[in-house]
Parts: structure tokens; sequence; C-alpha cells
């Protein structure tokens, strides 16, 4: 038995669908609005995962042009196949549901195949007798949501067969994010209930026959926080189920780890492990009879080869190509970054558009602990009047901060501006001495961003911005992401020498 740490993928990493191929397992997880989309994460122990890939790299696979905040992917499912990986997800932004397959994890994959039904969702089962089956959610003569069945052919996203409605959940509302798997003679049904917030939780169903009638486990919810406010996690659900190669069960779902004392997250939804059992009756038991922990215990099916987990990260611009944990705001402009206009340098070229625009001149990482502490060093060669270039937290258009130089009549100054709800304002403005080159820090904490500058010698702070305005609890639309830390550029040229992150706790 060995002690592991949840959450196994922190930050925005929500809806994890996974798969097993051999000794080796994968994950993808949602990107909404970010590009590229749906990263796939490996691992060998389920505790350690490693950034590998993403699906969705090409814009004719993913169009987010006219994608609204939290708009864009949902719910991605990955499943593996006869030496083919296949990924079936919802652009609710363009066209809406669609298959993609490679033979390759690693390489490029293949472009859309479109599927001729409406809702989100979806999931493929491929079954001993060659069927394969599409559930997903949709919406029956009545209006009521509920799980729909048909067959397909995963490879061009061609209907097959009727569409069935086969369950409507426990009674739950929202009941969504269906995965059927074939166990021991049984379909298994899993849905996800409640909504993705405080009342979220995860049931199961089986049957003798893919289109039912399914019976509900008598110990439904098979997860679920909502009746434990006093857990450092919360909104447990949208879970998926794999056996490792010894046979033993496990299941990963999103949740999120809320601020002290407050029912609000800014991290983002992310991804949690919990082993399985089945009892005797056949009916899977998770975790500590529906409940996770922050350290669980359980035999892993490979050793964990690092003593301690962290979410450094560092990238001095020094390749010819971007790490893969840099993420754009809908599909980037690529003629605004460089990694070859200046050695060792990102280059952001920007013209007018700012971080309260739908495609910003922006690049960030996802922000993956309470406390961490970013930095990058800025050049500006030749500052243009107005230009501004510098270091944002930011959530979404309507929410973020960020701390920036500037020139405005000559005179440079840096400043700290917010952005909350529909008001965007300059919290602080000081002048400085700029002679080309600055160091910007932001400090993230629990309570506070804190926002820093230094031409030379020490660390002076400039102003902070309080967690909550960064939060998903408080935004003025129905939002699913979670915040970025990032570099951005308006209004002309700069040259970003490196940029790091550091967990303070």
């Amino acid at each position: 038995m060995a002690k592991y740490r949840n959450p196994i993928i922190e930050g925005f990493n929500p809806d994890p669908s996974i798969c097993r191929v051999g000794e080796d397992f994968y994950l993808v997880t949602s990107t909404f609005e970010f590009f590229p989309g749906v990263p796939i994460y490996h691992s060998r122990n389920l505790v350690e995962w490693e950034l590998i890939n993403y699906c969705l790299t090409e814009d004719s696979q993913l169009n987010l042009e006219n994608c609204r905040c939290s708009k864009g992917i949902f719910a991605p499912t990955i499943r593996y196949h006869d030496g083919t990986f296949f990924m079936i997800t919802t652009n609710v932004s363009h066209q809406g549901n669609f298959v993609v397959h490679t033979k390759d994890i690693r390489g490029k994959w293949s472009e859309p195949h479109w599927i001729d039904h409406s809702g989100i969702d979806p999931s493929l089962l491929f079954d001993d007798d060659g069927k394969v089956y599409y559930c997903g959610t949709a919406l029956d003569e009545r209006g009521k949501q509920g799980i729909a069945l048909f067959e397909i052919d995963p490879f061009t996203g061609e209907k097959l067969s009727r569409t069935e409605m086969i369950s409507y959940g426990a009674g739950g509302k929202h009941p969504e994010a269906p995965h059927l798997y074939k166990i021991n003679g049984y379909y298994y049904l899993m849905i996800a209930e409640g909504g993705t917030e405080y009342g979220h939780m995860e049931t199961i169903f089986r049957s003798r026959s893919p289109w039912g009638p399914y019976e509900p486990c008598p110990h439904n919810p098979i997860l679920s926080h909502k009746d434990f406010m006093g857990s450092p996690i919360q909104a447990t659900g949208h879970a998926d189920l794999v056996e490792d190669a010894s046979g033993k069960w496990w299941l990963v779902c999103l949740a999120i780890r809320p601020l002290p004392e407050v029912l609000l997250h800014n991290l983002g939804r992310e991804t949690f492990l919990a082993p399985v059992t089945w009892d005797e009756d056949g009916w899977p038991v998770v975790g500590d009879r529906g409940r996770i922990a922050l350290e669980m215990e359980a035999d892993l099916p490979a050793p964990v080869t690092k003593k301690a987990a962290t979410v450094d990260f560092a990238d001095d611009f020094d390749h010819e190509t971007l790490r893969l944990e840099w993420n754009f705001v809908r599909n980037p402009r690529r003629e605004n970054y460089s990694l070859t206009a200046k050695r060792g340098y990102l280059r952001l070229s920007a013209g007018g558009e700012t971080l309260n625009d739908h495609h910003p001149t922006f690049v960030g990482i996802r922000q993956q602990e309470f406390e961490l502490e970013a930095r990058t060093k800025l050049l500006i060669e030749h500052m243009a009047e107005g230009q501004q270039a510098g270091l944002a937290a930011y959530y979404n258009m309507h929410y973020h901060y960020e701390i920036y130089v500037t020139q405005e009549s000559g005179q440079h100054y840096v400043v700290l501006a917010k952005k909350v709800h529909d008001i965007y304002h300059i919290a602080e403005k000081r002048p400085i001495d700029f002679s080309g080159e600055v160091e910007l820090e932001i400090e993230t904490g629990k309570e506070d961003y804190v926002f820093k500058y230094r031409l030379d010698g020490e660390w002076i702070t400039l102003g902070t911005g309080k967690t909550a305005g960064l939060c998903t609890e408080g935004t003025m639309m129905m939002t699913f992401t979670g915040v970025y830390l990032g570099l951005f550029a308006s209004r002309g040229e700069a040259y970003f020498d490196y940029f790091t992150v550091k967990q303070l706790a």
C-alpha cells in the first residue's frame, strides 16, 4: 500500500476521462475556450502524470472564434480499441458533437467527424460483439433531460441505429456525463447528477442489455460530498472508471478545493483519484463509502517515483517551440507569438487588443496551487505610446488582474489594473525610470494576489487584488474554468526573457 495526494492533476483540469493500454494510463480533460484543446496526460502509477500532447491542435479541429467564456470544448471521453485511440467530445460553440482518432497518442489526431446528435458529454463503449455504442445527454419529447444511446461508427461519426432514452438518473438534476461499461456480463451506466456545483454526485445503474432497463445501485450516490461540507474537497462527480493490469479498479473524478472558510474556488475543477472495490452484489464502492480525501492510501499499479510533488515551472524560451503547458485564449493569432525573433526570448507582438477582448495576445499556464510566486523579466527595446506588456492572473475576459509597464507622454509607468464584472480600473499607477528591462511578480494567495516589480535591487510591492475577485462562484455568468498565470501585450512589441512559477506552501 502507498499513500498518494489528491488532486492527482492540479489546477483547471475538469471532466476527466481515462483509458489503459497495457501498463500505461492516458487521461484527458475539458478545455472550454482555451487552445489547444483536450490535454492528454500519461501515467504508469495513476498519481504522477505527464502532459504529453493535445487532441485538438489545429484550427480545423477546434474552432473557437465565436466562443463565449466557458463554452467551447465540454467533457471529452478517451477510449482505446484494437490499436486506435478515440476521443469524443462536444464543441458547444461550433457544430456540436464529434469524434477524432489516432494510432499514435503522441502524434496528430484526425480531423473531426461530426455526429448528428445534439446534447453534450458523449461517450463510447466498444462491445464484445463488435458493436460500438454512443451515449450522451438528450432531451425527450417532453423536454426532459436524460441519457440517450445509439450505435455509431467511431471512425466516421455515422449513426447506425435508432436513438433511445435509456435513463433519467436517480432523481438528481442535470443527469449528464454518462459512461457505459461492460463488466462481468452487466452493462454499467455511470452518470453525474446534481449539477457540477456543491450538489454534485455520481450514480450508477446496470442492465443485461445496453438498451436497458437499468436498475439503480442500492447505495447511490456512489460518490458525493454534497452532505460533507466540512471536507476540503467539494463538488465531487463527473467520473470515469478504469481497471489496471492486475484487476484492481479505480475512479477518476472532478472536484474543487474551496478557499478556507468560504465556498469559493479559483483553481478550477481538478482531477482526483479514488480506489474502487466491488461489493458481494456486484456494485462499486468508491473510496471511503463514497468519499475521498486529500491524502489516500491504495495499492497503486506502479511505484511512486518522486519523493515530493511540486508544481514548479520554468521556461527560459531557449527552444523553438513553447512548452506544452502553455495555452492561448481561443484560436491564437500565431504571428503574434515568436521564439525566433530574438534567441532566448518570447516575443509578443500585439495590436490594440487587450485582456478585456475576445482574442487577447496572452499565453498562460494553469494556476495549480493556492500559494505561488510567478515571475518574468520584460524587455521592451522601443516602447510605443500607450503600449502595455506584463504579467497577468487571468480567469476570463471579464475577470483578470495584471501588472504591466506602459508609456504615456514620454513617461514610463508600472500599473496594476483589475477587471471584475463590467468594471475595468487602474488600481495603482507609479512612474518609474525604465531603461528597457523590468522584472514583474505575482504572488498568489488564499486571500490576495500581490503584485510586485523590480528594476534593480529589492522587489517593490505595487498593490494587491482579492482572490475572491477571480473565483468561479462570483462570476456574472455560469463558468467552468480556473485562473491562468501568464504573459500579455497590447499595442506594440515586447520580449520576455523567462517565466517561472514556484510553489510557496
